[in-house]
């Protein structure tokens, strides 16, 4: 009888065991935690892990949900909330304070993306009204990942001087700016990897369904190739000096590894749209990011499974050469960018061309117009506001004997030239050789003119590296660079 006493309390003791250890393994994902935000006006997915079988309830603003687990995760989705807080939010026995609902964006790309508060200009006095409890700062440590990862290890903040000073400078002013006018909770989620080409920040599927970018994933394997084959030679001569560098050292070249380690494990948490700044490393496949920009927004629209949620894309920012007569890779590149927002549907087009720093800076500090002009896209495409929310945009052009006459969308009050007359454009004859070109506003359209080409045939407007220009409209939105011809781009591959 003791023995059996013995076993009987053996086995109980292990049952117990069983459902304490199984019931702490309900684990939320990593974005529903304390100061969190959640996104109002539309269904919020909350999800996480547990044992199969496990009950999971949910509560939140006098609601309850519950599901069971199943192959080790749970979901249930909260139906649309306006915005407010703060709120409890109760997941089983685990209770999270200080949620608040308002709008959640995703702010991502390089390094000018990611540049933190501290480092941009005039930071100490942003620092000095940088305390908003309203204002919430999500980041976590960058992760390049050969699969997809489901979760991540972060934390939200509300915005002090201190969480903004490490927080994306970018973000912070966009997110402050969004609080001013739209007066709800803002949630921002930084996402972002300095040095990264754009192609790893898309899922394999979608760069393995398009014939032009598949060859892309080639790019890391033959660097491993060529690594292998220099550490070969490296020991062969008695490895005399320092052995080649292991590209695997650098997570950034893994394919798809900023997807599969940064934004495949925010998904489906439910936002309102992206920032994406973006582009400097790409500059040299510039031709090739017009395909390569739209597919990796389609791509996170298709993956997180909110639809086409908004996208807005920062131009880049002017940088090394400012001769506006020669072939320009940089101008190509924000080409690319300018016919994204065009074709594209639900996106937004922020042009910086009056922030750069000294030409050879590639991180120029004036971040503020970035995010300010962000918030104003974010306002006229999100939000609806009749608001002017960009520059003006290059629309079409006719030819009058030796003068061009230039239209614009996004004209908003008037264009205007910014300290003097109009700088930055260029026009060319039969011979497309482009030479400096005088430029004067009529109205709502502009006229280019050089005498030495009598019969012009195109125009560009800020084609350089680092544009030296001042079109704006009145409401102080610079235009866009633009070309109104379609000569071949040196970044092109060139035809067999």
């Amino acid at each position: 009888m003791e023995g059996m006493n013995h076993t009987f309390g053996v086995q109980a003791l292990a049952c117990l065991l069983f459902a304490a250890l199984a019931h702490a393994g309900i684990k939320p994902h990593g974005l529903f935690c304390e100061n969190a935000v959640l996104q109002q006006g539309m269904p919020v997915p909350i999800w996480g892990t547990a044992a199969d079988g496990e009950r999971v309830t949910v509560e939140f603003r006098d609601q309850k949900f519950s599901t069971t687990a199943t192959n080790g995760q749970w979901k249930v989705v909260l139906p649309p909330m306006p915005a407010g807080g703060p709120f409890t939010l109760k997941i089983n026995s685990l209770t999270f304070t200080n949620i608040l609902v308002g709008e959640v964006w995703v702010i991502s790309g390089q390094s000018n993306a990611g540049m933190g508060l501290g480092d941009c200009a005039n930071a100490e006095e942003h620092k000095k009204s940088a305390d908003d409890p309203q204002l919430r700062l999500f980041q976590f440590p960058w992760k390049s990942s050969h699969t997809p990862e489901r979760d991540l290890d972060g934390k939200w903040n509300a915005s002090t001087a201190y969480w903004a000073h490490m927080f994306s400078g970018v973000g912070y002013f966009f997110g402050r700016d969004l609080r001013k006018v739209r007066h709800v909770p803002v949630g921002l989620i930084s996402a972002c990897v300095g040095g990264t080409y754009a192609e790893k920040w898309i899922p394999r599927a979608h760069l393995e369904a398009d014939p032009l970018l598949k060859p892309l994933l080639d790019k890391y394997p033959q660097e491993l190739q060529r690594y292998e084959q220099a550490l070969a030679k490296y020991r062969q001569e008695g490895e005399k000096g320092s052995p080649p560098p292991n590209p695997e050292n650098d997570t950034r070249n893994r394919n798809c590894g900023e997807y599969n380690g940064m934004i495949a494990p925010l998904q489906p948490f439910a936002i309102r749209g992206v920032a994406w700044y973006q582009g400097e490393n790409d500059a040299g496949y510039a031709w090739l990011y017009r395909t390569i920009l739209p597919t990796m927004i389609r791509s996170w629209r298709e993956t997180w499974g909110q639809g086409p949620f908004p996208f807005l894309i920062v131009q880049l920012a002017p940088y090394y050469d400012t001769n506006c007569c020669a072939d320009s890779a940089w101008a190509e590149l924000c080409e690319s960018q300018l016919r994204t927002s065009q074709t594209v549907t639900n996106t937004a087009l922020v042009v910086i061309t009056d922030t750069g720093d000294d030409p050879k800076n590639i991180h120029p500090r004036d971040k503020e117009p970035v995010g300010v002009r962000l918030a104003l896209a974010a306002r006229g495409i999100a939000h609806g506001e009749p608001i002017e929310y960009c520059g003006p945009i290059y629309k079409s052009m006719t030819i009058d004997g030796d003068r061009a006459t230039l239209t614009f969308t996004h004209v908003g009050g008037g264009l205007a030239a910014r300290d003097g007359a109009l700088k930055g454009f260029t026009i060319a004859g039969d011979d497309r050789k482009f030479v400096p070109a005088q430029a004067a506003i009529s109205g709502d359209r502009i006229i280019v003119w050089n005498e030495q080409v009598a019969r012009p045939v195109a125009v560009r407007f800020g084609w350089a590296s680092y544009p030296l220009v001042n079109l704006f409209n009145k409401e102080g939105l610079p235009a866009s660079p633009f070309r109104t011809d379609d000569f071949p781009m040196t970044t092109q591959p060139k035809s067999p």
